[in-house]
């Protein structure tokens, strides 16, 4: 009778995100920026990603020139105590580094001098301002793949100023640049705006990776949520993804 009262508990999902394997964008090297602060929080990440089915991770510090002016160095040094930690817990994960570079007055320098972290076969991830659409976007966009490298824009369902305008994602996606949606988007976890935004992204065809942005256990427990969302069942098993790829 009394069970008749007590709250209900989300199904377990019936799908994880072995389909597609890779995670391509989270924040997991300890110190560095936003994201796990401990190597002990850093092994309980990889842990989680590795309980929803991923086979390989690519991590990707922020590299920003006000806030994290993360190097290579500072990265690869981060990496390796990651990996020394997850040897010693017999965590079986690899877990390689990128970054994800914010386009900002540095980014140009940065891109001349050619020593970008990039993922797999030259995709370089990068994010843009929360308040207002570059001026320079897509002459950006241009100087990147003329070092030929292949931009990936982060969350694009993130950026208020675009979401009400698809005609702006789809000519994004023209100029030659990926779009990577952060699949937590479509639980409402950033806002209704933002889950709208991803909604119509994927309906439209128009995204190329899924990633996880993961920070911190909050975001690992809504991507296991996200596995019950029709929508990213459709993504696992019925959509032309491209984190495979990057195996």
């Amino acid at each position: 009778m009394f069970g008749l009262f007590k709250k209900s508990q989300p199904s377990e999902p019936q799908i994880d995100f072995s389909g597609i394997a890779v995670d391509l964008h989270s924040h997991m090297i300890p110190g560095v920026d936003d994201g796990a602060q401990t190597v002990e929080e850093s092994v309980a990440l990889v842990s989680a990603m590795k309980d929803l089915g991923f086979q390989k991770i690519i991590t990707t510090p922020h590299i920003m020139a006000d806030y994290y002016r993360n190097t290579r160095d500072t990265i690869e040094r981060g990496l390796d105590i990651l990996r020394e930690e997850l040897i010693r817990q017999n965590i079986n994960m690899p877990v390689e580094a990128a970054a994800e570079y914010y386009l900002d007055e540095s980014f140009d320098t940065k891109l001349q001098k050619g020593d970008l972290m990039t993922i797999g076969d030259g995709f370089l991830l990068f994010e843009i301002s929360f308040v207002n659409f570059p001026t320079n976007m897509f002459e950006t966009i241009e100087r990147i793949k003329d070092k030929g490298l292949k931009p990936i824009l982060a969350h694009p369902e993130r950026y208020p100023y675009l979401t009400d305008s698809l005609d702006k994602y789809r000519q994004i996606k023209e100029s030659g640049c990926y779009l990577q949606l952060n699949t937590i988007s479509l639980t409402g976890y950033y806002g209704k705006g933002t889950q709208k935004a991803a909604e119509e992204l994927v309906n439209n065809m128009l995204i190329d990776f899924i990633a996880s942005d993961m920070h911190h256990l909050k975001h690992a427990g809504a991507l296991k949520r996200s596995l019950n969302l029709p929508l990213v069942r459709t993504l696992l098993t019925d959509y032309q993804l491209q984190n495979t790829i990057l195996l």
